[in-house]
């Protein structure tokens, strides 16, 4: 192996753990794009916590719409309890971006934080749906309108997807190949979202 592709890395000193080049794709312009779509009113998107504002700050400057943020408390591993909503949600769409949804916990949580703030309507994405154990079914029940994962793991067979939808990163992955073969920049292709630092 001579060079490696990752695509979000949850953590971005990842990449330093590699004698050889690593190249850094992100899936946040073809999330964003998908919004675009919707041609939603009145959005904010919403970070779950402090360390993804970066991400989310990024995904609004390509919605041209606010920021907001949730700040939790973890009192034990895979549990969450969101504290406060930072920023103007009230009568606005919220998009809560995120690199990985595990449980599901934090997102149902922050999706109810964000509705009794005001919120008419929440929205997730993600890059990638682990989706352990109950995730698809706190995502069924919960009052999340729709969310939105990439296809870098393959969702679990038999479980409720009704409120799921899934992106290809095909598309992403040939034209960073590609680029990489013809020796053409890699971070020209996400106009730069794919910076860590």
């Amino acid at each position: 192996m001579d060079r490696v592709l990752t695509m979000d890395l949850h953590a971005g000193q990842l990449q330093g753990f590699f004698g050889i080049p690593v190249d850094h794709m992100t899936a946040l312009s073809m999330i964003a794009d998908y919004f675009k779509l919707k041609e939603l009113d009145d959005k904010v998107v919403v970070s779950p916590d402090a360390g993804g504002l970066k991400t989310a700050k990024r995904m609004a400057d390509r919605l041209e719409c606010s920021v907001a943020v949730l700040t939790k408390l973890r009192p034990e591993h895979n549990v969450s309890r969101v504290m406060h909503v930072i920023g103007e949600v009230a009568g606005k769409t919220a998009i809560i971006v995120d690199d990985i949804i595990d449980t599901a916990g934090t997102l149902v949580n922050g999706v109810q934080a964000l509705l009794d703030a005001g919120a008419k309507v929440v929205y997730a994405a993600c890059t990638h749906p682990v989706l352990s154990d109950p995730a698809h079914e706190r995502i069924a029940t919960s009052p999340l309108k729709e969310c939105v994962v990439t296809d870098t793991i393959p969702l679990r067979e038999g479980a409720d997807r009704t409120k799921i939808v899934v992106l290809s990163t095909a598309d992403i992955l040939a034209d960073t190949i590609r680029n990489v073969f013809t020796d053409e920049s890699v971070s020209e292709l996400f106009q730069g979202d794919n910076q860590l630092f």
